[in-house]
């Protein structure tokens, strides 16, 4: 699969099948992490990988969103140096992971997987629940496993609304 038709398939999946993901599957989805750009290739980043059940139900209500706790593994994306800032203002580890979950979205659509970027959760109850230290920020919330359904695409602007040339 090219990448243009995993960015148009891939869609926000909220209901999972009860089916675990299988290892290799994983590894393919946090390679692609790995591999992902990063500012000055600092790489100032830790992926959590939530597999046990009862960590996954704590999670899910820290989340306040039921049914993350429906796919068999949840991935939390932490950057663990918040304070740098690049030249052009924006903080380093919201770019960078930004960047990496968006990577793993992709290839868990290539692997046959579902994910659905959360970005609304209580940071401070996530880090509760993992042993995260204060020093580092989660940045984005996945789970991950086998979608049971099949969204629809939603509308997109076109591209004259979004794009403009030489100058704004």
């Amino acid at each position: 699969m090219d990448v243009l038709t995993a960015i148009k398939g891939r869609r926000s999946i909220r209901k999972y099948k009860d089916k675990p993901v299988e290892e290799e599957k994983l590894l393919k989805v946090l390679e692609a992490a790995r591999l992902s750009p990063s500012a000055r290739n600092r790489q100032d980043w830790k992926f959590i990988v939530v597999k046990d059940s009862e960590t996954r139900r704590k999670l899910t209500e820290a989340i306040g969103q039921p049914f993350v706790g429906e796919a068999p593994i949840i991935i939390v994306s932490c950057g663990t140096e918040p304070e740098g800032v690049m030249k052009g203002g924006q903080p380093r580890y919201t770019v960078d992971l930004s960047i990496a979950t968006a990577y793993m979205i992709l290839e868990a659509y290539e692997q046959g997987l579902g994910t659905c970027w959360l970005g609304s959760y209580d940071e401070e109850k996530v880090k509760g629940v993992l042993g995260i230290p204060d020093s580092v920020r989660v940045v984005a919330i996945t789970p991950l496993g086998y979608p049971d359904e099949e969204p629809a695409s939603r509308p997109r602007k076109e591209l004259d609304e979004i794009v403009s040339y030489d100058k704004f």
